[in-house]
Formats: structure tokens, sequence, C-alpha cells
């Protein structure tokens, strides 16, 4: 048998725990399936089981097993049952409510002279030569206005 690196010795509370997140069955497939690792890795109640014979037993690959052990052992339940956090935020949108507002204020101009109206095409080009914006497309000013209803 492999020497097992990371152990798995799960309390009272967090067997508990675990069997709830199991039996409830309106959390993520993931967490269930976490769970499902560490009760059978437990060593606190039944006898010892590589990951081998757990991912046999759950029908998913070992190197998971692993994974799952490593991070309850040096990170503790939580993070073995949850979501990693990202490290990063995500990207912020380029067209944020200031450039919104002063899109929907243009739109709602007086029209440049010799037109009736703004075209989605002069539009996008008197944002990048009012500097609102670096670039954009008349595609992206057509989204904006059925977003906000303002090209009603």
């Amino acid at each position: 048998m492999p020497v097992i690196k990371y152990r798995v010795i799960l309390t009272d509370k967090e067997r508990k725990k675990l069997t709830r997140i199991i039996s409830k069955g309106s959390v993520s497939d993931k967490k269930i399936m976490h769970a499902h690792v560490l009760l059978a890795a437990d060593e606190g109640r039944i006898p010892k089981r590589s990951e081998e014979e757990i991912a046999d037993l759950l029908q998913i690959n070992a190197r998971t097993v692993h994974t799952i052990r490593k991070t309850y052992a040096t990170k503790g339940l939580a993070a073995a049952i949850g979501r990693k956090k990202r490290l990063t935020p995500p990207i912020q949108p380029k067209i944020t409510r200031d450039v919104v507002a002063m899109i929907i204020a243009l739109s709602c101009s007086k029209p440049p002279e010799g037109r009736s109206k703004w075209s989605l095409r002069l539009l996008a080009d008197k944002i990048v030569e009012l500097q609102i914006m670096d670039s954009i497309s008349h595609e992206s000013v057509c989204r904006l206005m059925k977003k906000t209803s303002a090209g009603r």
C-alpha cells in the first residue's frame, strides 16, 4: 500500500456537516463529490483507503482524490469543499456608467449639421472624437442603446 502523505481525520462535527451536504442535494455536484471523497478518505472511522481505491469507488481520477486530501490537510474543510477564490478581480468593463451617461446625453443632443438624427456610426465616431472612449464600434453603441432603451 502506498504511503499516504496527506491524512484526512474528520471530527464528528465535520463528518455531520459532510453528511448533511450529501443528503441535502441542493448544493453543487462538485461540493457533493468533494464531500464523498473526504468521507471515504476519513481515517477516523474506517480502515485506510488508498487514493486509487477511493477513485475507483467514486469513479473519479486518483489525482482529484489527492488534490482534495491535500487541500483538506493544508487549508481545512471549508477550502476542501468550497470553491477557490479568484486571485485577480475580473476585468472591468470598458463602458462604465459615466461613459453610458455621456453617450446617452450625446445621442439626445442636436445631431450634426446636415443630419436629421444621429446614426450609430455617427455616434461611434463622435464618441472617439470627443475622447469619451479610445475606440467603440457602432454595434457596441447599438447594444448600449437597446440595453438602456435610450434609442426610443
